[in-house]
């Protein structure tokens, strides 16, 4: 191709090489995005979001260099630089390489995808992005974090989204007067009502503890993962209206004084300092 050439500056060559880039990064929004349509049924979010961007860098890369030797740049020189460029950013940036390599191991090893809802680093969020050297959390407060690859190797990652269901414990103190077998009834009743709460597993009650004013009793049963803290809120209404309405007593903490199981009330007078004036005694008295 001719090249015109105005005040030294090869015009031509610089034109084709610009139109060059342009026509790769077209063509790889337009490859990337037939990726991604391709791969939405047939792989995980996760895999899918990774395959788009690599053919996108893979394709702008290619045009990016043809565009350079059309400019007129040597490829030996290019990517003689490029490798010693690299070398150089290996060695300044060990944790950089450290995060890529602990992405790897992410992508291989699948603890969780995009759109789980996970737990790590003393961080609850929604997955938005899993990359080369971080994952990125949406918190239910809707913060954005990002979190290295290398942490979530090294902490212990909880996928609450890993599995179809969750289940639901719920703690109900009742008084030690009450029926706890009959309490027990109340609530798997109540449970094969709610609109939310699974047949299979099987609801179940069990005594937990005698607390100093009741007896613990966990209630727990299973629910879809997304109507979890829907479910655990309702339930919760559903069990204090259930308890009101069945006339169980919810004890709450209370002190009595007994002197004797048969003893009658005595009296209780408080003494005033003997080193006051007559006048200034305080009278209490005060009869139980």
């Amino acid at each position: 191709m001719a090249a015109s050439v105005v005040d030294g500056i090869a015009w031509g060559q610089w034109f084709s090489s610009l139109f060059l880039f342009g026509l790769g990064l077209l063509l790889a929004t337009f490859a990337a995005r037939s990726v991604s349509r391709f791969m939405a049924k047939r792989a995980s979010r996760h895999h899918t979001v990774m395959l788009k961007r690599l053919v996108f860098y893979v394709i702008v890369v290619i045009f990016a260099v043809a565009a350079l030797r059309e400019a007129g740049f040597s490829l030996d020189v290019v990517l003689g630089a490029a490798g010693i460029l690299t070398v150089a950013i290996g060695f300044a940036s060990q944790t950089s390489a450290s995060n890529m390599i602990s992405g790897l191991f992410l992508l291989v090893e699948k603890p969780f995808e995009i759109g789980d809802v996970i737990e790590a680093d003393a961080t609850i969020g929604e997955v938005v992005s899993i990359d080369m050297l971080s994952v990125k959390l949406r918190t239910p407060d809707n913060l954005y974090v990002r979190i290295p690859n290398e942490t979530l190797i090294k902490t212990k990652v909880v996928n609450r989204f890993r599995f179809p269901i969750r289940r639901l414990d719920l703690t109900v103190g009742i008084a030690y007067a009450e029926d706890v077998e009959r309490v027990e009834k109340l609530l798997l009743a109540l449970a094969e009502k709610h609109p939310t709460c699974l047949k299979e597993p099987n609801p179940f009650v069990l005594v937990t503890g005698f607390g100093q004013s009741s007896v613990d009793v966990q209630f727990s049963f299973w629910v879809p993962r997304e109507k979890l803290e829907a479910s655990r809120s309702s339930m919760m209404i559903a069990v204090k209206k259930m308890l009101d309405r069945e006339k169980v007593e919810i004890p709450f903490p209370h002190t009595s004084i007994y002197a004797g199981s048969h003893s009658e009330p005595f009296r209780v007078q408080l003494m005033a300092p003997q080193n006051l004036p007559d006048k200034e005694q305080p009278d209490v008295q005060k009869d139980s």
